[in-house]
């Protein structure tokens, strides 16, 4: 495949914990996942592709926590911190009811992530969804202009894709919608585009492919 040239976005200013980029869109919730030690209980709202996977596992290994994976009993006799991450995924809900209320009888720390509101569920035990509203709620926003070329210049590298022609580039941004699975869907259409065709990527070659 012959590989074309990225445009090297400027990245100063924006802080990287192992490839996790930091900016107003997530900062708090990565500031609470690297800061925090008094905060117990923390629900994490991301979207899809948003890095909140990223984040929960820097806190299991921050706060020697445990990962949820429907392993009720492990975690009921290790006495350790839990983290669940994408809880609407495959929610049992007695699991969790039991695993908060373990945890507060312990004085352990939960961490939940999710790509819902608690609202955006039904719940079967609204118990379970009164504990869930008491934590502390954070949230990363859609992506800004500066957090999609950071993610875009990043993807574009990994797939080894170059652009020398900064307009191109800005183009490319200014056609992609504000979410992080777009920017991911995007440069797969690019990715595979490329693989069959081999055509140097011009603005015209980006409209015929978006």
């Amino acid at each position: 495949m012959s590989h074309q040239e990225y445009f090297n976005y400027n990245l100063k200013e924006i802080r990287d914990s192992s490839n996790f980029f930091v900016n107003s869109t997530n900062e708090q919730s990565y500031n609470i996942v690297i800061n925090n030690n008094k905060i117990k209980n923390i629900f994490l709202k991301a979207p899809n592709k948003s890095g909140k996977s990223h984040l929960i596992n820097m806190w299991v290994k921050n706060n020697q926590a445990i990962l949820y994976k429907n392993n009720l009993k492990e975690i009921l006799y290790s006495k350790k911190n839990v983290a669940i991450d994408n809880l609407f995924l495959t929610l049992r809900e007695e699991d969790i009811f039991h695993i908060i209320n373990h945890c507060k009888n312990e004085n352990l720390k939960i961490f939940i992530t999710s790509n819902l509101n608690i609202d955006q569920y039904n719940f079967q035990l609204t118990d379970l969804k009164s504990r869930l509203k008491t934590f502390y709620h954070v949230s990363i926003l859609n992506p800004d202009d500066e957090m999609v070329k950071i993610i875009l210049t990043k993807l574009l590298h990994e797939k080894q894709f170059i652009i020398k022609n900064p307009e191109i580039f800005e183009f490319l941004v200014k056609r992609i919608e504000r979410s992080y699975q777009s920017i991911y869907n995007i440069v797969k259409k690019l990715d595979k585009f490329s693989l069959q065709n081999k055509r140097q990527l011009t603005i015209p070659l980006i409209k015929e492919i978006l």
